[in-house]
């Protein structure tokens, strides 16, 4: 349906922003490691834990083919003569653990290492190329353009969060934050230049991926509901079940003689959604307990239905709107989404293809654990 396109278009400024709180920014890098990957901003968000393993990158030379032992000079990996310490490279991986040491099982801990060491390794190749490409091209940002994404940032916060509360409380530097985004400003242009001509968006291109994906686009049955709840709680007794019952008769009879819906959901209603006068939205099959689902889709619109009992307590329902199942048409909105997705696909593909032809023509070596 339509929702899967939508939860592939968030792109760019909010993936660095997500990555961004999950790993936070060291202004402190020691031979300009990383500690969050890099993200083409507004481009797609690549998994470089998934790209080739970086004990197997190709080298210009025949001694980078393959990884070394330990070397004496503490360095864990090389690009071009770019170096990471192995010092550097514990130190993030101890970080990493640390975030998220609640997340990993005990039997886990270990291949998490493992993966996480593959992942940095991984994370300082891609950035130390593309670091080196964006200067070679003589790319810039410009101090509006940063400022653009940072004001994007803000739009995304959490209610009564400043930017600079965030950055505090993920100990982010200010400036190493700008500099970050101006790097990424700076690989997005580098991809754009190479996509070429391919980044335009054809009439056909968006017609073609329309036909070919029509599951794509469907929306399912849906009903527009609200209702007045009279909740139970696990400690009722029989008696006191039964006098909320007779409550929400009583609430559904003063419906039926014409009060106002809004006004009695927001005044009686167990439920959040009384601040909404009971309203629910739409929402499709699977999405509420079943008894409340039956009743939803099998009420007429706008009847008021007779009181449903779940886990949850008593419900008085009223459908505003029953939609049948349907192919989203292909109409601006349908077709701007499909416009912005395939732009993104594209976009992946012309990093790919980058990441693949800037390591192909790389000195690089990583040394043993």
């Amino acid at each position: 349906m339509v929702y899967s396109i939508r939860q592939h278009l968030r792109i760019g400024v909010a993936i660095f922003f997500l990555c961004l709180i999950a790993f936070g920014c060291d202004s402190k890098k020691e031979n300009a490691t990383l500690e969050g990957k890099p993200v083409i901003a507004p481009g797609p968000a690549e998994n470089v834990s998934q790209t080739t393993d970086p004990t197997k990158s190709q080298s210009a030379s025949p001694q980078g083919a393959n990884a070394k032992p330990d070397n004496v000079s503490g360095i864990a990996v090389e690009v071009n003569g770019e170096k990471m310490t192995r010092s550097q490279l514990d130190k993030d991986i101890q970080q990493r653990m640390t975030e998220f040491k609640d997340q990993l099982p005990t039997e886990n801990v270990e291949n998490a290492r493992v993966e996480i060491r593959k992942a940095l390794i991984d994370e300082f190749i891609i950035r130390s190329l593309l670091n080196s490409e964006v200067t070679r091209s003589k790319l810039t940002a410009s101090e509006k353009e940063i400022n653009e994404i940072l004001n994007s940032m803000k739009t995304q916060l959490p209610a009564g969060m400043t930017l600079d509360e965030l950055f505090k409380k993920n100990n982010i530097d200010v400036s190493a934050m700008r500099e970050e985004i101006g790097l990424n400003v700076r690989i997005n242009k580098l991809i754009t230049a190479e996509m070429g001509n391919k980044a335009k968006i054809t009439d056909k291109e968006v017609t073609d991926f329309y036909k070919k994906n029509q599951d794509q686009f469907k929306q399912p049955e849906s009903v527009h509901a609200r209702h007045i709840l009279v909740a139970k709680t696990s400690g009722d007794t029989s008696k006191i079940t039964s006098g909320k019952r007779a409550k929400a008769e009583e609430l559904r009879k003063r419906l039926v003689d014409g009060a106002d819906f809004a006004d009695l959901a927001a005044k009686n209603s167990d439920c959040p959604s009384k601040k909404n006068g009971g309203d629910l939205g739409f929402f499709a099959r699977g999405q509420m307990v079943k008894p409340f689902e039956d009743a939803a889709f099998t009420q007429q619109t706008n009847v008021i239905g007779p009181v449903v009992e779940t886990d949850f307590g008593f419900h008085i329902i009223q459908v505003l709107e029953h939609k049948a199942a349907q192919i989203v048409k292909l109409d601006e909105e349908t077709k701007n989404q499909i416009t912005v997705f395939l732009e993104r696909q594209k976009k992946q593909e012309a990093y790919d293809g980058l990441i693949k032809r800037l390591k192909a023509g790389a000195n690089i070596v990583v040394y043993g654990s």
